[in-house]
């Protein structure tokens, strides 16, 4: 069933690949993207990939009538799929008032306006920090949610918490929020990947920044964690399946067949990879050497996280299909395509 979408951050790593997957599906995207932390040039490697270029608005979510014309603009959009949020852990210890801001004001204004329809349907992008150090693992979407350890961890957890509020007294009205696990990877044909703003506040940009000699070496943060290796555990999935995952749960919710009208998945393998292992798979798939060294543990770091896929493969009829070689082998040929273009320019 093809419908008219709006994706907020569309431009962004995993929001750019979602647009990607939807067009391919035959949906008609909107994008609205600030460009606060994504680049223009995305839109132009959207329609190389798909040949076709989605509508773009260039609208900041926190000023509420940008919004509120938005919609009056384009009233026949039938879902929204948020992804615009800000999102780097240390930056939002540091300024927590500009992370509450952002995240919680934009998805207010927008639940208001889909408040306005007969109908709406809506996927927030959250993630699994709301765990923080699961007690067991792997971990299910019935694991509690705990203290978050960052404002911006903190603004995942209240932004479901609005969402199941809005859920309740609107049954028009629905949801599902995916929880990722560690998205990675790049799009096969390297026109979209992920494009950190400064340093990489993810363990695979850093990575390939430097193997292609941007950096000097890795830091791998601690080796004396209770895992098999000693380092950090987390679950990496490749951002195209997580992209599909969006397209199927935004189908879930037009054949209305939910429970309820807001649900909760977790996306991930289901397998957790420590840094060493990433570090091996790296090297293994791309050929390249990586220069690293082990530094002291960072604060804040949980030791292990792993998502139970069980719901979202049972209800949404999703799994992943690429592995770790595969994703940080489109990553690597990204990240060559980035320094190509910076040289041309």
């Amino acid at each position: 069933m093809s419908s008219k979408i709006l994706v907020t951050g569309g431009l962004g790593f995993i929001g750019s690949h979602t647009v990607v997957a939807l067009q391919e599906k035959g949906h008609e995207v909107v994008i609205i993207d600030n460009l606060s932390n994504s680049s223009i040039d995305v839109l132009a490697g959207i329609t190389k990939i798909t040949q076709k270029t989605p509508v773009f608005e260039n609208i900041d979510l926190r000023n509420k009538n940008e919004v509120k014309e938005f919609f009056e603009k384009y009233p026949d959009i039938e879902g929204v799929i948020h992804f615009a949020a800000s999102k780097a852990v240390g930056e939002s210890v540091e300024n927590p008032l500009l992370y509450y801001e952002n995240n919680l004001s934009s998805l207010i204004y927008l639940l208001q306006e889909l408040q306005q329809k007969e109908s709406a349907y809506f996927i927030f992008s959250s993630s699994c920090t709301v765990y923080g150090q699961a007690d067991e693992l792997p971990i299910t979407e019935n694991a509690p949610v705990k203290k978050a350890e960052s404002p911006y961890g903190n603004t995942k957890q209240i932004g479901e918490e609005i969402i199941t509020d809005t859920a309740k007294i609107n049954k028009n009205f629905k949801a599902i929020s995916l929880r990722y696990f560690n998205p990675i990877g790049a799009h096969p044909s390297a026109e979209i990947g992920e494009l950190p703003i400064g340093t990489p506040q993810n363990l695979i940009p850093f990575i390939t920044q430097t193997a292609i000699g941007k950096r000097k070496e890795l830091s791998v943060f601690g080796d004396d964690y209770p895992t098999p290796d000693g380092t950090c555990i987390r679950d990496y999935i490749h951002v195209i399946d997580l992209a599909k995952a969006h397209v199927v749960a935004l189908e879930r919710l037009q054949k209305n067949r939910e429970k309820s009208n807001f649900e909760v998945f977790n996306l991930g393998t289901g397998k957790g990879s420590s840094v060493l292992e990433v570090i091996n798979s790296f090297e293994r798939s791309t050929g390249e050497k990586l220069p690293y060294k082990i530094v002291g543990r960072r604060e804040g770091d949980i030791v292990a996280a792993y998502a139970d896929t069980q719901k979202a493969n049972k209800e949404l009829g999703w799994k992943t299909e690429k592995h770790l070689d595969e994703a940080l082998k489109s990553a690597w040929e990204w990240q060559k395509e980035v320094v190509k273009r910076e040289e041309n320019n």
